[in-house]
């Protein structure tokens, strides 16, 4: 448990099992990452710990919030189930990898235009999932955003506001392919 009050105490410390380490070779973000770990990391704990990536959050810790939601091959998933060396060969992206060069990505800035965060600890699992739709349903309905989000629990925005910068993503990056 992480003592705010502590400063001798790391909030992101990871209790080893005792195994041996595994190599594991994946892609975060665009870069590839070369680690060993214990064999029992999630994949949520590997980002934390070992990449110091802080945007994805943990809530539950059991796959029910998606607070942890990242995009693993293209697919949303709660990387507080998957353990790290289930990672082996594969291209990850997390919140941090949305943007490009200092700019945010276009479905960043509409979370922001249409007041889609509140407190903000569901937002990067929102946008992750979010994003995965996109990827591969450039224009989607209403309910097909809210069947992709509907692992993602937010108690501060009642959705709709999720649901509509999602959808005003699709049609802004709809119009920009009719302008290329």
């Amino acid at each position: 448990m992480c003592d705010r009050h502590n400063k001798d105490k790391d909030c992101f410390v990871y209790v080893e099992s005792g195994l041996p380490h595994v190599p594991v070779s994946c892609r975060v973000n665009g870069d590839i990452v070369h680690r060993k770990v214990d064999p029992t990391m999630t994949l949520l704990q590997f980002l934390t710990t070992e990449l110091k990536l802080f945007g994805t959050k943990e809530g539950c810790g059991e796959g029910e919030c998606g607070a942890c939601t990242i995009n693993m091959n293209g697919k949303a998933v709660n990387s507080c189930l998957i353990l790290a060396v289930e990672a082996q060969g594969s291209e990850l992206l997390t919140v941090e990898g949305l943007s490009k060069d200092g700019e945010m990505s276009t479905l960043q800035k509409q979370f922001i235009e249409h007041d889609a965060l509140q407190c903000g600890f569901c937002t990067p699992g929102m946008l992750m999932s979010a994003n995965a739709l996109l990827m591969h349903n450039p224009d989607p309905t209403a309910e097909e955003v809210k069947e992709a989000i509907a692992g993602n629990f937010c108690r501060c925005t009642g959705y709709f506001p999720i649901v509509d910068a999602i959808l005003a993503t699709a049609k802004l990056e709809k119009e920009g392919s009719k302008d290329e």
